[in-house]
């Protein structure tokens, strides 16, 4: 049931069919909420029976008053209500059991999918999620999950209402056929007809309704956004925008409200025409039971039978039509959910052997480059480059020289176009990357600070999993000591008010101390810190930088800095120029080579020195 073909937009996205699909997501009921599936069927079936169930009983009621059998027939007049009044109970309690249990299993359905999705993404490595057909297909899953009426859920919801109309097509078709089979072919072509105009109406709405205004809902959802965002609201009084602002929004409501009124205007067009064939059906259903009635002596109990019958099976083929293209939109929105699910990792198919268990790890860069997709300029360029065990190496450079792609590539957050990196020896596409992360301890430039609590926040583990005491330690060394005896809860404070009302926001040098802390508590056997303190002066990220060099002890460390203010404690520069490894050496062998890091570092030092009588050998700047 997994047949399907690629979009032609986008290579990633998918095409099933609509069985597939339907397979599919029946599975998944099945998965997630099993007595679900019980449920729909015993609501469409006993849905189905309602358009004709009364016909059918006022047929026999109608039958029995016009026998007039004394009181032989009370007696059976008053059976047969009593019989429909309980089966007409037992229905509407199937029916409201039906609809009171199913539709939160089928929100439960959908959240579960939802966490399919979170967790297909986090399983992607960083580089594919960055591709933009990744992203693509990643957000087209994201909107099949975010509705309750369309997408997978809309599919769930969907499945039931087409078994209702289909039944009730199917067993009020042959009464219809007994009446007049003329009666049919006229009922099948003024539904269809309707069918085809609204289907009309549909696409006119959605090319001059919808389509037109989904550039607007971005601009009025920015507009929302910036008068009510914290971020803006100094910029907003001091220049006194308000007049400014609110004309803007004046203007992009009333494109919505032309546009609104432009779809009401077209569904009113459309309920006349529904409204018209409506009329022109029961005018024929009328038309010919008079006949019947005249020519053929039918009953008053058929004549009502046959009614029932034939209203509800132009009603029910409408509803099966109608159904049957929301049924197909939302397949295609699976489609959308079901591309992303089955996107193939890297860690899919492969074997992989274990990282090597020792107290000391060698990084080799052997003739690695790295081309940005959709770039025609190499990021980084036929790299050689070791770094040794416990080796401190510095990784300096203007900004764009391809500091950053170097460090992605250590990580492994990336994969070289060209050459390959070696662990010991090894390729590191061999290990797994969950794996190969475990080595890592890295701090980068942006620190994201995540709404738990700051203990989680510096262990990446759940409350009950970390080490309290390890905590409190590794914050302490990294200078958070003073903070956490300002707060109340301590370490176990919540970070941010996103989730907590008493969470606290960290400043920004506050934050890099957290970063810090969270790289000692990992205690990995390499420590990565790109740019952490871009926002400090040059002779605080000194500072700071052999303040954590102190802590870190005899492990390897790469500092990753377009300043060279804190470099003079490292073992090797490697300064970087347009994607290529330029220099390499020790701060003094550079400095007396009197190349292109010696005269980036002169020029940086007159302002970074604390004394200005210091050489510009920059051997004793405190730089």
């Amino acid at each position: 049931m997994s047949e399907y073909k690629e979009s032609k937009d986008n290579p990633l996205h998918k095409e099933y069919s609509m069985l597939s699909n339907t397979c599919y997501i029946i599975r998944k009921m099945a998965e997630y909420q099993p007595s679900v599936l019980f449920l729909m069927v015993l609501g469409f079936v006993v849905k189905s029976v309602f358009p004709y169930f009364m016909g059918i009983f006022g047929k026999y009621v109608i039958d029995i008053i016009q026998t007039d059998n004394g009181a032989s027939g009370e007696s059976e007049l008053i059976k047969i209500i009593l019989i429909a009044a309980g089966a007409a109970a037992v229905l509407r309690f199937c029916s409201a059991l039906s609809d009171s249990k199913t539709w939160y299993r089928y929100i439960n359905v959908r959240m579960n999918l939802i966490t399919e999705r979170i967790a297909k993404v986090l399983s992607l490595d960083y580089e594919t999620l960055e591709k933009p057909d990744v992203l693509d297909v990643a957000e087209r899953a994201s909107q099949a999950t975010n509705d309750n009426s369309n997408g997978v859920e809309g599919m769930m919801r969907l499945i039931p209402q087409l078994g209702e109309n289909a039944l009730t097509v199917v067993v009020t078709f042959t009464a219809v056929m007994i009446l007049d089979p003329r009666l049919i072919i006229a009922m099948i072509i003024l539904t269809v007809v309707q069918y085809i105009y609204f289907r009309r109406i549909i696409k006119i709405d959605k090319k001059e309704v919808w389509d037109r205004l989904s550039g607007s809902w971005r601009s009025r959802n920015y507009m929302e956004r910036i008068t009510q965002d914290f971020d803006y609201a100094k910029d907003i009084r001091l220049f006194n925008l308000k007049d400014f602002l609110t004309e803007k929004f004046e203007k992009i409501n009333a494109f919505f409200i032309d546009r609104n009124d432009h779809h009401h205007r077209l569904w009113l067009r459309y309920n006349f025409v529904s409204a018209a064939s409506g009329t022109v059906i029961k005018i024929l259903v009328y038309a010919v039971l008079f006949t019947a009635v005249l020519k053929k002596d039918m009953s008053a109990g058929d004549f009502t039978m046959f009614l029932t019958f034939s209203l509800a099976f132009a009603n029910a083929l409408f509803g099966l039509l109608q159904r049957s293209g929301d049924y197909k939109k939302a397949s295609l929105e699976t489609d959308d959910f079901r591309s992303f699910i089955d996107l193939k990792t890297e860690d899919d198919d492969k074997e992989y052997i274990p990282v090597p268990d020792t107290d000391s790890y060698e990084i080799e860069f052997v003739d690695v480059s790295y081309k940005y997709l959709k770039s025609d300029k190499e990021a980084l360029s036929h790299l050689n480059l070791k770094i040794r065990p416990g080796e401190k190496l510095a990784v300096v450079g203007l900004n764009g020289a391809g500091k950053t792609t170097m460090i992605k590539l250590l990580l492994r957050l990336y994969d070289p176009t060209e050459g390959y990196i070696t662990l010991n020896g090894t390729d590191i596409r061999n290990f797994k990357r969950a794996d190969y992360y475990k080595l890592f301890a890295p701090v980068f430039q942006n620190v994201e600070i995540f709404a738990f609590l700051m203990s989680e926040n510096i262990a990446m583990l759940r409350a009950d999993d970390l080490d309290t005491e390890k905590v409190r330690r590794c914050a302490c060394e990294a200078g958070l000591e003073e903070r956490l005896v300002s707060l109340t809860k301590g370490i176990e404070t919540p970070l941010t008010k996103i989730v907590e009302d008493d969470g606290v926001d960290l400043s920004g040098g506050e934050k890099q101390k957290l970063a810090l802390a969270k790289a000692l508590y990992k205690g990995a056997k390499i420590v990565v810190l790109d740019e952490p303190t871009s926002a400090l002066d040059a002779i605080a990220e000194q500072s700071l930088y052999e303040s954590f060099d102190d802590m870190i002890g005899d492990k390897s460390a790469v500092y990753i800095s377009h300043r060279l203010a804190s470099t003079g404690f490292c073992d090797r520069i490697a300064m970087f120029e347009n994607g290529h490894l330029v220099e390499y050496g020790s701060h003094d062998e550079l400095m007396k080579s009197g190349g292109k890091y010696a005269e980036m570092f002169n020029t940086q030092a007159q302002y970074y020195r604390e004394n200005p009588t210091d050489s510009e050998s920059g051997v004793t700047a405190n730089a």
